[in-house]
């Protein structure tokens, strides 16, 4: 019998506590309500603005390529060094070049010697000689025609005379066409030569990469004796001092930007502080896979040490207005109402809005009171 009216009382405890608990949320959710937040609009600067995040770039920041492909034989520059335009930063194994180089030039100085050597020499003794012998010929047969004028000799011994120097006529224009031929085939050897020396110096040239502008080397990106080629690059040389920003915005906000705005920017490197820059440059083409534009923008105040690649976050700033009246944008429902007494929702018309606030034309006064609608 005690057992059985101590179970009850059990019972009993547990079901007054279950019937109590829909009372005791329903107290709990009315509290809740009365403490739903409510402020005052407030009169305040607002500013739109685009976000875009990108990276700090040196100014004229290029990656460097081989123009050959070979194996790595010096280094002569490490990451932080200034280089001047034109300084040595790699050289390449390059024997073969050097060898086709030498091979050129030797070929050229065989082509010069011939130019001036004992074959045009000869075929202008030959010249000489054919021109002798057709002066002497002319002049047998002035003689021989002087003669059988005055009725001495025969009309053959004059043909003769006249044949004789015909073939000499031939022999000596002979001559000189070998000669002119032999001189310009010459010559073109020569020049033909001198043009190889000229591409095997170049193409060895290829073999030493050097620095295309006054900067800093930012990183070197292979080793010695690694292999390159002429797709990939070797080392990133920038500007010393000079830095700009490289922005990405959306497609969707693209048209709102113009060169000269001012750009509010953070840096993880420099947290907590804001620096100020201008928009330059606006690259039309739009990168398909990531839909955005490419920004670039130029420092008006800048941190006192920068480097490539260092990541950043901007507002692009469109338009600021001067104590207009605000309220926070988590108040707004749908955009174009907010929450009265009562639960009532009134239309307001809304202006300029950031990522925290949003301006009020019309629809409510300063001195209302709206409430934060529940989620």
């Amino acid at each position: 019998m005690y057992k059985t009216t101590f179970t009850w009382a059990i019972n009993y405890n547990i079901m007054s506590k279950l019937f109590y608990l829909p009372a005791a949320l329903l107290f709990l959710l009315s509290s809740c309500k009365k403490k739903q937040e409510k402020i005052q609009p407030t009169i305040e600067n607002i500013t739109e603005s685009v976000y875009a995040s990108g990276i700090v770039k040196s100014n004229q920041q290029y990656q460097v390529f081989s123009k050959a492909s070979g194996i790595i034989k010096q280094i002569l520059v490490t990451e932080g060094d200034e280089v001047k335009k034109g300084d040595t930063l790699i050289i390449i194994l390059n024997e073969t070049a050097t060898l086709n180089t030498e091979n050129a030039q030797l070929t050229a100085d065989f082509a010069a010697n011939n130019a001036a050597g004992d074959k045009l020499t000869e075929l202008k003794i030959n010249i000489d000689q054919a021109k002798n012998k057709l002066d002497n010929d002319a002049s047998l047969v002035e003689r021989q025609r002087n003669l059988y004028n005055q009725n001495i000799g025969t009309r053959n011994e004059l043909e003769q005379r006249e044949l004789s120097l015909k073939n000499s006529t031939t022999a000596y224009n002979a001559a000189k066409l070998r000669y002119n031929d032999l001189k310009k085939q010459l010559e073109f050897n020569l020049q033909q030569s001198k043009k190889n020396v000229a591409i095997s110096s170049s193409i060895s040239k290829d073999f030493i990469i050097r620095s295309e502008m006054d900067g800093k080397v930012y990183s070197v990106l292979k080793e010695q004796g690694e292999m390159v080629n002429t797709q990939s690059p070797v080392a990133i040389i920038g500007d010393a001092n000079d830095f700009k920003l490289e922005l990405q915005v959306d497609e969707y906000d693209i048209a709102k930007i113009k060169p000269g705005q001012k750009v509010l920017l953070s840096m993880d490197s420099y947290k907590g502080q804001v620096f100020e820059a201008t928009v330059s440059k606006i690259n039309p083409l739009m990168n398909e896979r990531s839909r955005s534009f490419t920004i670039d923008a130029v420092f008006v105040n800048k941190p006192p040490a920068l480097y490539p690649n260092l990541t950043t976050e901007a507002n692009i700033v469109l338009l600021t207005k001067e104590k207009v009246l605000t309220i926070p944008r988590a108040y707004l429902i749908d955009d174009n109402f907010v929450l009265m007494e009562k639960d009532k929702k009134v239309k307001v018309t809304t202006g300029l809005k950031d990522y925290q606030k949003v301006e009020i034309l019309g629809g409510i006064n300063a001195g209302d009171f709206i409430f934060k609608p529940t989620k």
